[in-house]
């Protein structure tokens, strides 16, 4: 389904992941909503983006989960970064024409498409969003170097503990978390990918997590009973996130 819109509620996630690290004026949200979007919902499993396409429109995440990844010449994946409403995984493309990744969908999700043009235009318009997006995308890069320690120095149990860490910090920000809770639909094979681990490894650390009351896994539902040890656990410090406002550690 396609569709062109204009309304707040389309464009909060985008504004809402902005706004947490980087103020905006009224003015400036108000051109972030009069952007030119066109809406996809695109079901689980599915491309966005591939390596190698040369797109003409980035993409922002309206709702749902999505990953970044790699593949090995053999056909390994390695996931590199999950995407969450309001981010926009493929800004880099507005300045780098060829992709160097594969963005897919984890979970149905809606999508809101912008052309390029319509970016540029935005950002020579308004200077400061111009600068919103770049440090959008240095704060995405801060993220990739936290994520090759994690996985290359890191044991599993403690690297899974960090990304459970860095992903229910991402969704508070942007209003997704609830006395920390959250929904959280990634699958175990999901995570190995992610933690350079088997699917049978990662059942292990969780199930592991569990019996140590460091998380709570209700099907898609994640409780963290005990913040502070969950931190420790996963040598987690959010200073890389760069975020406006960090989360008060009670």
């Amino acid at each position: 389904m396609h569709a062109a819109f204009q309304n707040d509620y389309n464009h909060s996630p985008l504004i809402r992941k902005l706004e947490s690290i980087f103020s905006l004026t009224d003015d400036e949200q108000q051109a972030l909503m009069d952007l030119p979007m066109q809406m996809a919902v695109i079901k689980a499993d599915q491309d966005i983006v591939r390596e190698g396409d040369r797109p003409s429109r980035c993409f922002a995440i309206l709702s749902g989960f999505t990953c970044t990844y790699k593949l090995t010449g053999d056909g390994k994946r390695q996931i590199v970064a999950y995407g969450i409403a309001g981010d926009m995984p493929d800004l880099q493309s507005l300045h780098l024409k060829v992709l160097d990744m594969t963005i897919t969908t984890l979970t149905p999700c809606s999508i809101g498409f912008v052309r390029h043009e319509d970016l540029w235009d935005l950002c020579l318009r308004q200077t400061r969003i111009a600068a919103a997006f770049w440090r959008e995308t240095l704060v995405e890069g801060a993220a990739f170097r936290e994520w090759v320690l994690n996985v290359g120095r890191r044991e599993a149990y403690p690297r899974m503990a960090h990304i459970l860490c860095e992903l229910l910090v991402r969704l508070r920000a942007v209003g997704l978390v609830d006395n920390h809770s959250c929904t959280l639909p990634i699958t175990q094979a999901e995570f190995a990918d992610a933690l350079g681990i088997t699917t049978v490894h990662a059942n292990r650390v969780l199930q592991q997590m569990r019996a140590d009351d460091l998380i709570e896994l209700k099907g898609e539902r994640l409780h963290v009973p005990d913040w502070e040890r969950l931190k420790e656990a996963g040598d987690f410090h959010p200073a890389y996130l760069h975020l406006v406002q960090e989360w008060p550690t009670a």
